[in-house]
């Protein structure tokens, strides 16, 4: 990796997927900064109040919210010009093929099905940055959308 420091946005209202995932950041070797939303709402206002000059590097994007779901979310970063080119990785517990076309085609960078596992949460978070990284935070062909750990 070429860049010194990610900062990372977790969007998922579930406390312990979220402790989960810093958990998993905290055991690897990759140098991160976590900030974390409960709700579409919060992540919406916490994206406007950051638009400026401190967007994440990375948002990964729970789809089941409440107040406001993650397509509905995914749906506004993409229609805010100072917000679409946020990278945004869906990290779901579903991994049903309609859900994912839908996520690719709406612009989402990769997909994450959530693993239950520690160590594959581990790895496919690793996996994440590095590949997310290498390819300049670029969506990939559809065949590569699907990150595993």
């Amino acid at each position: 990796m070429n860049k010194q420091n990610y900062n990372l946005l977790l969007a998922d209202d579930d406390e312990d997927d979220c402790a989960f995932f810093k958990e998993a950041l905290d055991e690897l070797v990759l140098p991160t900064d976590l900030v974390t939303v409960n709700d579409g709402v919060e992540l919406m206002n916490f994206l406007a109040e950051n638009a400026e000059n401190n967007l994440p590097d990375i948002l990964f994007l729970d789809l089941n919210m409440p107040r406001k779901n993650g397509h509905e979310c995914l749906t506004e970063i993409k229609e805010k010009k100072e917000l679409k080119d946020l990278p945004v990785i869906i990290f779901s517990t579903s991994l049903d093929n309609e859900i994912v076309d839908l996520m690719y085609e709406k612009g989402a960078t990769y997909y994450i099905r959530k693993p239950g596992d520690f160590s594959k949460l581990k790895k496919v978070i690793e996996n994440a940055l590095i590949t997310a990284s290498q390819n300049n935070f670029k969506q990939p062909v559809r065949a590569d959308f699907i990150l595993q750990p």
